[in-house]
């Protein structure tokens, strides 16, 4: 190595060695916050008045290439001869037989301050006996709300994602054929009346009703708002007055308050899904002083079969026997004291200590709970 490569490193292991050193450092001071990072106001709670709307119509598919409904599904003739009188062809509909139609329930989301002329998406679902609705055109579906009146109208080709094809018995399918969307296919046409600007309070809901959570988010956003403007209802409701100096500025208002940041609390539970193995421990889970042993009994029964050929010309005959060999295997039993108070981090080394599987793990935690050593609810799913 010259002198001017050696001196070159000796600049990069100072100046750059330190400033390293300082990054490091920095991200080793921020574990902590990462390890119990607050949550949103917006991501836990929803606004009073400020929700979805559900629609629902009842259209027609067409276009498709014989994947239609057949004349079993009398309402699609129906519904197909009734369109063609409106528009100037009668016809009969017991003489209608087509399978390039499917009639289809047509479903929507009108989301909140929806404005005339926006568009959404649409989800059209198969009524009748068809086979696929991929290439199909929605025909002009008005949308209706629980109230009864048309928010929107809906037309437009169906995207399916998949394919299902038979021919000569084979058949071959991928993802749901009689399921598909209409991207931007409907145009809202009425607007729900509701004025936010002139709300007079808001009104906070959880998600997950909790009354400690409830008055920690009641806290803050009075900290944020400099004064007490909010207060908990109940375990799952904050309210909050609106201050004189947001009189008329409610959007500014709603996103101060949606940006505060807090830690929620969480009763502590397990929760069991007995048929996929999966066991959620959740973060206040603890457990009394307790010592458990776990081992497998495995037992397996093999058929062994065994051919007796007779020799040539002697005029015997073949015979196949059978006899099922039994096999008994038991696994190493273990013992594992876990101590009271112990965390999720000290549990799930103890339980791994002993071979526990996840489906092993929810016959341990039923046997835990039944000793009174369990200090949380065990839900199974």
């Amino acid at each position: 190595m010259d002198l001017k490569t050696k001196r070159s490193c000796c600049r990069f292991n100072g100046k750059h060695r330190t400033k390293w050193i300082l990054v490091a450092g920095f991200f080793l001071a921020l574990l902590p916050t990462f390890a119990h990072a607050d949550v949103r106001v917006k991501d836990i709670t929803y606004l009073k008045g400020v929700r979805e709307n559900q629609l629902i119509g009842y259209g027609l598919i067409v276009g498709l290439q014989g994947t239609g409904d057949g004349n079993s599904s009398q309402f699609t003739m129906q519904s197909l001869a009734t369109m063609l009188t409106k528009l100037g062809v009668g016809i009969d509909a017991s003489t209608v037989n087509v399978k390039n139609v499917a009639g289809v329930i047509v479903t929507a989301y009108l989301p909140p301050f929806a404005r005339l002329g926006s568009k959404l998406d649409l989800l059209v679902s198969s009524l009748g006996d068809a086979k696929s609705l991929k290439g199909g055109t929605l025909l002009i579906t008005p949308l209706k709300g629980a109230d009864g009146q048309v928010y929107a109208v809906g037309q437009g080709p169906i995207t399916i994602g998949g394919f299902a094809e038979e021919k000569a018995g084979a058949s071959s399918q991928k993802n749901h054929p009689t399921v598909g969307k209409v991207p931007g296919g409907a145009t809202i046409e009425r607007e729900i009346n509701f004025d936010f600007a002139m709300m007079k309070d808001l009104t906070y809901s959880l998600h997950n009703p909790d009354f400690t959570t409830a008055n920690r988010l009641a806290v803050a956003i009075n900290h944020e708002l400099h004064g007490e403007y909010a207060s908990a209802q109940d375990s799952g409701t904050i309210h909050v007055t609106i201050p004189d100096g947001y009189r008329g500025q409610m959007v500014q208002l709603v996103s101060k308050v949606e940006s505060v940041r807090l830690r929620p609390d969480t009763s502590a539970k397990v929760v069991v899904n007995e048929r996929t193995g999966t066991v959620v421990v959740g973060q206040d889970v603890r457990i009394s002083t307790v010592a458990i042993a776990h081992g497998n009994l495995t037992i397996t029964i093999q058929p062994n079969t065994s051919v007796s050929q007779p020799e040539g010309f002697s005029q015997g005959q073949t015979t196949v026997t059978t006899e099922p060999t039994v096999s008994v295997k038991e696994g190493e039993d273990k013992l594992a004291l876990i101590p009271e108070g112990v965390s999720i981090k000290d549990l799930v080394r103890a339980l791994n200590a002993i071979g526990v599987t996840p489906r092993d793990l929810i016959a341990v935690f039923q046997a835990i709970q039944a000793a009174g050593a369990l200090q949380a609810d065990l839900e199974i799913i």
